[in-house]
């Protein structure tokens, strides 16, 4: 990811060009598993993909039109398909209602299982992914509780499982994609009825902005 401020619909393009990386597909997937009127959209792209590519003409080659077309879509990034999990085998874990399946291969069970961490009204539990560019971790939001406000070094896309938050810049529920970068400055907080459960990648620290917690910002571990 980068500093460049990106949309929801810029993430479905990359990943049906096969340009995402394996956590921020994940994130993607999950979204396409839980809200089925986008994966209209998302084959569209898939399509167009395809289209660009049979709509070259001959002609066009030899000017670089494929040479140009094939930077655009190239990426040293795995790429990671919709339908794609990972092969676990010799596990006959108890499938977690809770956990969409793109999820699974990841959770491997249920989700009270996992390894958490708990802050307050914050919990939050790594999943196994390559760490060295991202960050991959499922976070529950407390009904009604807030994280501190915070902006971003980098970029953090959330994906929402179960439940729904407000940020004071949009209001995002189940499937819906919230994306965060060093141009906001938010306070996520749960609404008042349900936990928040997410699944969150990042590709830097966060940075506590409050007038407080920022001072904390120092011990705060990417």
């Amino acid at each position: 990811m980068t500093s460049e401020h990106i949309t929801v619909d810029d993430l479905l393009l990359a990943h049906a060009a096969g340009r995402l990386p394996e956590p921020v597909g994940l994130v993607v997937a999950t979204h396409l598993a839980l809200t089925p009127a986008r994966q209209a959209v998302y084959r569209e792209y898939e399509a167009l993909g395809g289209a660009m590519l049979e709509d070259l003409a001959p002609a066009d080659l030899s000017d670089g039109s494929f040479d140009r077309l094939l930077a655009r879509l190239d990426d040293d990034a795995e790429p990671i398909r919709m339908g794609r999990t990972r092969s676990v085998r010799g596990r006959h874990d108890a499938v977690d209602p809770e956990v969409p399946a793109p999820l699974r291969a990841y959770v491997r069970g249920r989700i009270a299982d996992l390894p958490w961490k708990h802050y307050g009204g914050v919990s939050e539990a790594k999943l196994s992914l390559d760490e060295s560019v991202y960050r991959t971790r499922l976070i529950v939001l407390k009904a009604g509780k807030a994280v501190p406000k915070h902006t971003h070094d980098g970029q953090e896309i959330t994906v929402v499982l179960t439940g729904a938050f407000n940020d004071g810049i949009g209001h995002y529920g189940r499937g819906d994609i919230a994306i965060a970068d060093g141009h906001v400055d938010h306070q996520p907080i749960a609404e008042a009825d349900e936990d928040c459960l997410c699944l969150t990648v990042t590709d830097a620290p966060l940075r506590l902005t409050g007038t407080f917690s920022r001072f904390l910002n120092p011990f705060l571990r990417f």
